[in-house]
């Protein structure tokens, strides 16, 4: 393990100037550069003959270069070099594009090895700027496969090909493998200087599935038992309490509901109401689309726990949205003795501190606030259930600080980033899944339009005719400021044109994340009370404030948005009485984005989309691995590898069910030291 904290430094080939180079890829000692695995492969299916070329393909010849190279300049900036060469069946012709210097390089008594895409013009085969060296049998005979990595400026393939060959060299059949023998026959796994040898320069295509496998399983398994062994640790340790209420209340209070709850939310709710009085600590994610009703099973966790004699906590992120659940909340149990207050970072010291002494006096049964309900000197008389909205939004830690507030309480996380359920299982594994399918009846869909951006000027005179009916809308951009590098219309740029152009006449706001918190806190407030006609914004309005007279999301630059993220920001509208709509200005460029249009504007649920998501563009960029928190998978793809993530699940749970067996114990401890100072990012972060 020692060698391995090696820094790259000092690897063959390598040297001060290069290792800061490689630092950018995340390559700083001699085990980052073992697991920086190929993003591809370049398979040379050995040498064939001439004649057998077929265009179009790539292929590799062994040949004799015919007579001299000739060159011409068929413009300024152009010159283009060729060459005849030959084997015993035929001829074709090397072509390269501004490469003069090829001219001198190859002789007509030597014998070369020469790859490239065969075309063919004016009835004559050719090879562009094709690959040359002198033919080596054992280096050229048979098939071949080189790794391609992603690189960083300054650094070629050959030159991580050879740091990475110089890396395994020096740790060349010594590493140690900690699954047993056992484990890897039982689920047909290579071992580990096998693998990372054949991921890197494999021998066959059998022998780089084979190191592809094992090291997929490997990085799965220590994620999956790491949250096992948290999940374990959290029951063991902690006790839950046990809630009894009055049922009768309890059924009272949803008979007065001002809405029927949906089959969804009932099934749900039993689900939480069995974990409240189980005994066993509950840890529950509730995850539900847009709208789809997760507050309300979130009120009567709460009025379970009043009627229980304890106290709730909801933590969001925002100080609008805490404002805006304190608001419903107070409507929902309005009816009732339950008493709700709300605890921000903008409020009044003499306010903060009335709530915070009849908190600890246990005067207030349910606290809203945002992470200003963690510190110190928010003190609880009888907490008993936390909620956090928006789980994604809050850090482990600071889950972790909230349930410190009391005698081991009950968890419940929400989230309305719809994720495949098999997604949830590996991304929240310390936690129960519950899942709300269905949208309340009467919910008119968000009638989507994908147009190009030649069609801008028709998008802004549908916005005048909204907000001349008296609604409001949302404008959405990818970027802050313009950039350079990404042609995408940023927010500022965009609200500046606008608010000195076409929309001069309304009353127009700005919001991006380089705003100060309360700015941003005044901005989404002003609009929330109508005093915005039209937000121009980023991304921060993904999770933001219910504003039922927004009715109109307009997507700049949509192409560049997921289909996850394109889904969560259509969901800010459609939350009042009037018909809402969305409109996504994209030019497609790419049938991939084509594909996102189609699926935007022909569904409004939020799982189906989410699955289309993953399938198009793999978990990493699905889930935003820096919100989410989870480790970015190095070479596992949950899509593609969904039998080997389910043969996981099975190891850890034999090798949890076996846990006094030695071999076993030493794996999961090198599990617990592998994970130890990252715990906190395994599950959220």
């Amino acid at each position: 393990m020692e060698a391995l904290k090696q820094s790259i430094q000092y690897i063959k080939g390598v040297g001060p100037k290069r290792a800061s180079r490689l630092s950018k890829l995340g390559i700083k000692t001699l085990q980052d550069a073992l697991y920086y695995f190929p993003r591809d492969y370049e398979i040379w299916q050995g040498i064939k003959k001439i004649r057998d070329a077929v265009r179009g393909d790539e292929a590799s010849f062994v040949v004799t270069f015919d007579g001299r190279a000739s060159s011409q300049r068929p413009r300024r900036g152009l010159t283009i070099t060729t060459w005849r060469c030959r084997d015993d069946t035929g001829y074709l012709w090397c072509v390269w594009f501004n490469q003069p210097y090829r001219a001198r390089l190859y002789r007509n008594d030597k014998l070369y090895f020469v790859r490239g895409k065969i075309e063919a013009k004016y009835g004559m085969l050719q090879l562009h700027n094709p690959v040359v060296e002198e033919y080596i049998s054992s280096k050229h005979d048979g098939l071949k496969i080189f790794p391609i990595y992603p690189l960083t400026e300054g650094i070629t393939q050959k030159d991580m090909r050879n740091i990475i060959a110089s890396a395994l060299e020096k740790v060349e059949g010594s590493l140690n493998d900690e699954f047993p023998a056992s484990i890897r026959k039982a689920f047909r796994l290579a071992e580990k200087n096998f693998a990372l040898s054949n991921i890197h320069f494999p021998r066959t295509v059998e022998s780089l599935k084979e190191a592809r496998r094992r090291l997929v399983f490997e990085e799965l398994f220590y994620i999956k038992m790491a949250l096992s062994l948290m999940r374990e640790k959290n029951q063991m340790e902690q006790q839950g309490l046990v809630f009894k209420w009055d049922h009768s209340k309890l059924e009272n209070f949803i008979n007065n509901l001002p809405f029927s709850l949906t089959n969804a939310q009932k099934k749900v709710i039993d689900e939480v109401l069995q974990d409240l009085k189980s005994g066993k600590l509950m840890n529950r994610l509730i995850q539900g689309d847009v709208g789809s009703g997760k507050t309300v099973v979130a009120a009567l966790g709460m009025y379970c726990a009043v009627l229980s004699g304890y106290q709730s906590v909801m933590m969001v992120p925002t100080e609008i949205l805490a404002r805006q659940h304190l608001s419903s909340l107070k409507n929902l149990f309005s009816n009732t003795d339950v008493k709700v207050e709300c605890l921000v970072g903008g409020m009044k010291n003499s306010e903060k501190e009335d709530v915070k002494s009849r908190l600890t006096s246990g005067d207030i049964d349910i606290l809203v606030g945002t992470h200003a309900v963690i510190e110190d000197d928010v003190i609880f008389n009888r907490l008993g259930l936390v909620i956090t909205d928006e789980q994604h939004r809050f850090g482990v830690r600071q889950r972790a600080a909230l349930k410190d507030k009391g005698q081991f309480p009950h968890m419940m996380v929400m989230s309305a980033t719809p994720i495949p359920r098999t997604l949830a299982l590996m991304l929240y594994g310390d936690l129960d899944v519950s899942v709300i399918d269905e949208l309340p009846p009467g919910r008119k869909p968000i009638k989507t339009y994908h147009v190009p951006s030649s069609m801008k000027s028709r998008v802004l005179e549908f916005i005048r005719r909204q907000v001349a009916e008296g609604r409001q809308a949302y404008m959405v951009c990818p970027l802050v400021e313009e950039s350079e590098v990404i042609d995408s219309q940023s927010a500022v740029e965009l609200f500046e044109s606008l608010r000195n152009g076409e929309l001069a006449d309304m009353r127009l706001g700005l919001l991006h994340g380089r705003m100060k918190p309360h700015e941003k806190e005044q901005t989404m407030e002003a609009f929330a009370n109508g005093q915005i006609d039209v937000l121009i914004s980023t991304t921060v309005i993904e999770v933001g404030v219910n504003v039922p007279n927004a009715t109109l999301m307009v997507i700049e630059n949509a192409e560049r948005f997921g289909l996850a993220q394109l889904h969560q920001l259509r969901g800010r509208v459609g939350r009042g009485d009037h018909q809402a709509y969305c409109i996504l200005i994209a030019d497609v460029k790419t049938t991939e984005v084509r594909e996102r249009m189609k699926i935007m504007t022909k569904s409004n649920n939020g799982f189906e989309i989410a699955e289309k998501d993953l399938q198009l563009r793999g978990p990493g960029d699905f889930l935003g691995v820096k919100q989410h928190g989870l480790p970015e998978f190095k070479i596992a793809n949950l899509l593609r590898d969904m039998e080997i993530l389910k043969e996981v699940d099975y190891a850890v749970k034999r090798i949890l069910q076996s846990r006094d067996d030695p071999q076993y114990q030493s794996l999961m401890e090198y599990t617990v030291k592998k994970f130890n100072e990252q715990i906190a990012e395994i599950t959220l972060n």
